[in-house]
């Protein structure tokens, strides 16, 4: 496993708050910033699929990132961009405009929809590392993109593409070692079994609101399998319903006025709201704040 400097162990992939017009909200965004950074996260990865980069404007996800980097809470707090796309030429284009804005690493997810062969991946992913010099976090998520890459052709990918150096795998029945890549937890409740197996870190959906929770389970080893048992029903509530409809329902609740969601994706209702707050007032969250 290569390392992988400076990206960190808990990297939270932060929301977009937009305002009541639903423009993106800057000045929210770097207030959650500096919340994070205050409460376990090491880093960001910004414009992804937590951050709606769905239906951001290119102009939007780039503003950002360099947003990211200008304030970011601290000199090593990490920015990972996503840039990823299902055409190629798009997924170059952001790749090149993040690696400009100051990004410290991408996110490319992997195309979606086309579904392309292997021999297509892999000429995907040597036109995205070309684009840049920085590190590249491959993003394996079938359940959003109807392709699994195997962990097989990742290590392929790791070897044939030198800055290639690490993987976000959201598909659990893939969760190992990967010759040649740092491993990521893509989905929460993984992240103990990716600790316990060497791997790097989380990318993080509950870090928004449980990061210290998630701090102590690496800080504290002995404790982690304890500390993972108690937080199983925040990593289902915050998924109760599409991410990131859940967790930005709870910073709201939190008052983190990260504002609503842009189209087709639409507010929690009155049941997952309920649900929402009765998992943060469980936690003592809600008093907390």
């Amino acid at each position: 496993m290569q390392d992988v400097p400076g990206l960190g162990q808990i990297l939270t992939a932060v929301v977009t708050p937009f305002d009541d017009h639903l423009n993106v909200n800057e000045e929210a965004f770097v207030r959650l910033l500096g919340h994070l950074a205050d409460h376990g996260s090491d880093g960001v990865v910004v414009a992804g699929s937590t951050g709606e980069a769905a239906t951001l404007t290119d102009e939007e996800q780039i503003r950002l990132v360099r947003l990211a980097v200008d304030e970011r809470p601290s000199p090593d707090f990490t920015v990972v961009a996503g840039a990823g796309s299902n055409d190629t030429r798009h997924a170059v284009h952001l790749t090149e405009r993040v690696t400009e804005a100051g990004a410290d690493a991408v996110l490319s997810v992997t195309p979606y929809y086309v579904k392309p062969n292997e021999r297509g991946l892999k000429a995907h992913y040597r036109a995205v590392a070309q684009a840049t010099d920085r590190p590249i976090v491959l993003y394996n998520i079938p359940s959003r993109t109807a392709l699994d890459i195997p962990n097989e052709l990742l290590a392929e990918l790791g070897a044939e593409n030198p800055n290639v150096v690490a993987v976000k795998q959201a598909n659990n029945d893939s969760l190992a070692p990967i010759d040649g890549l740092d491993v990521y937890a893509g989905n929460d409740d993984i992240f103990a079994r990716t600790l316990d197996m060497g791997g790097a870190g989380v990318i993080s959906v509950v870090s928004h609101v449980v990061g210290d929770e998630m701090r102590r389970m690496i800080d504290d080893p002995e404790r982690r399998a304890e500390l993972d048992a108690q937080l199983q029903d925040v990593y289902t509530t915050m998924f109760v319903t599409t991410n990131p409809i859940p967790v930005k329902a709870a910073l709201n609740l939190l008052g983190h006025e990260v504002g609503g969601l842009r189209l087709p994706m639409v507010e929690a209702d009155e049941d997952e709201t309920a649900a929402i707050r009765e998992v943060l007032e469980r936690h003592g969250l809600l008093a907390a704040a």
